[in-house]
């Protein structure tokens, strides 16, 4: 059984690997957990001590199978919560992360599985995050930021990359989630901006920001 610091670092080390695509570095570790990098150095050396990560100062910290496997189990359990707590109990997309952080460590058997199918065996979690399947799969389709769309097109918000409180909060005070549908109206070259209009009649200006943070897919008409 792993410490709740342990399941902390095989879903960070899991996250900047597949989902930022970087080396997985104490730095980035360190920005990810909050951490020291001091303490990240001694907790990696924990970690493959347990054969759960290889690592070496130039190729940074690697996943071994059995690594990614109680990675995989941990981000399970973190995201079928955030869809519980949304759906079941009220809570919005920008509370439910910090809540399932906690909830995500219990290991009871079937858990899991009882929660996945009592929710209807759901594929994203609130944020638009693949929802990891019992048997390790997980959806890797690719996805494109706003800033990417070409102007003049339509398309709709599939999630965010950005999960922070303050962002999450400012797109409700937009009524941006999870499949608005937005059009990119104008793009400014002098500094990355761009006007958009939201649903059918709201124009709005954000910024380059703004735009690298939300993942959408283009609205086939």
């Amino acid at each position: 059984m792993q410490t709740l610091s342990e399941e902390n670092y095989l879903k960070a080390i899991y996250r900047i690997d597949r989902e930022s695509n970087v080396k997985v570095t104490p730095t980035a570790i360190a920005e990810a957990l909050g951490n020291n990098p001091a303490s990240v150095i001694d907790m990696l050396k924990k970690l493959s001590d347990k054969k759960l990560i290889s690592y070496n100062k130039t190729k940074g910290a690697n996943l071994t199978d059995k690594g990614t496997k109680l990675a995989l189990e941990v981000l399970r359990r973190h995201r079928l919560w955030e869809v519980f707590l949304l759906e079941f109990l009220g809570y919005s997309w920008d509370e439910v992360h910090d809540i399932a952080e906690q909830l995500e460590h219990a290991h009871h058997p079937q858990l899991a599985d009882r929660l996945d199918k009592f929710l209807g065996f759901p594929k994203y979690d609130p944020h638009g995050d693949p929802i990891p399947e019992s048997n390790g799969r997980i959806a890797t389709k690719p996805r494109r930021t706003l800033s990417e769309i070409e102007t003049g097109k339509l398309c709709q918000v599939v999630g965010v990359k950005d999960s922070s409180t303050s962002f999450l909060q400012y797109l409700q005070k937009l009524n941006i989630g999870i499949g608005t549908k937005i059009k990119i109206s104008e793009k400014i070259n002098f500094d990355h901006s761009m006007s958009i209009v939201i649903g059918k009649t709201e124009k709005l200006n954000v910024s380059k920001q703004f735009a690298e943070n939300i993942f959408v897919e283009p609205v086939i008409s």
